[in-house]
């Protein structure tokens, strides 16, 4: 019998396209390659008979051009406090294993990749608030970012926008905000005042969970 398995819970993801992302719009991106974070927060979830209710996650991700180009580096890290079936079964679905062809984006990206550095196990502070479009994502020496909302620069007012993609691999409605992030660990990162995108996590082995 294939893996079953579901996440339930946020998302947040920072890259260094302007507000809006092109990519999401299958458009080329705004410098012409590709580099991001993404975080993940597990209310509830499982793989088969694993659960993995309360856990955290980063991606971190680098493309010399386009996403579609490939060539791409990718590095995972997970939440420290998983058991080892946990951390097992969180490294399979973040590199897009166990998964319909296509179905999410974490099988989408692996497939670009021609270099997946070590998983790393680390302790991961994280909090997200979609609606607000609040971020932060902090792994000591490795990992900083906040996300925060888009200001209007004459009111001084947050701005909201969303995306709304009903055949999305990695959500149906995101937040649009502003992200800022560092990384120092097998890919380095340096992202200010970039794209910032908050979203419900609802995903299973054959794609978005839609309501």
């Amino acid at each position: 019998m294939a893996d079953q398995w579901m996440l339930r819970g946020v998302g947040y993801a920072n890259c260094n396209c302007a507000y809006g992302c092109p990519c999401q719009f299958h458009a080329k991106s705004t410098n012409g390659f590709c580099e991001a974070m993404g975080a993940g927060r597990i209310d509830e979830g499982y793989f088969n008979d694993t659960r993995l209710d309360g856990l955290n996650y980063i991606m971190l991700l680098q493309w010399p051009g386009e996403v579609a180009e490939g060539n791409g580096k990718q590095q995972v890290m997970i939440d420290d406090r998983a058991d080892a079936d946990q951390r097992e079964a969180l490294r399979k679905i973040l590199h897009g294993e166990s998964t319909a062809p296509g179905a999410t984006h974490f099988f989408v990206y692996n497939s670009t990749m021609s270099e997946v550095l070590e998983t790393l196990f680390v302790p991961i502070e994280l909090s997200i608030d979609v609606d607000a479009r609040e971020a932060k994502v902090s792994v000591p020496g490795l990992v900083e970012s906040t996300g925060r909302p888009i200001i209007y620069p004459h009111s001084g007012q947050p701005s909201r926008a969303r995306i709304d993609l009903p055949n999305g691999f990695e959500y149906s409605l995101a937040e649009v905000g502003n992200g800022s992030t560092k990384a120092q660990a097998g890919i380095t990162l340096n992202l200010s005042n970039s794209y910032g995108q908050f979203n419900i996590l609802h995903m299973n082995q054959d794609g978005v969970i839609r309501a």
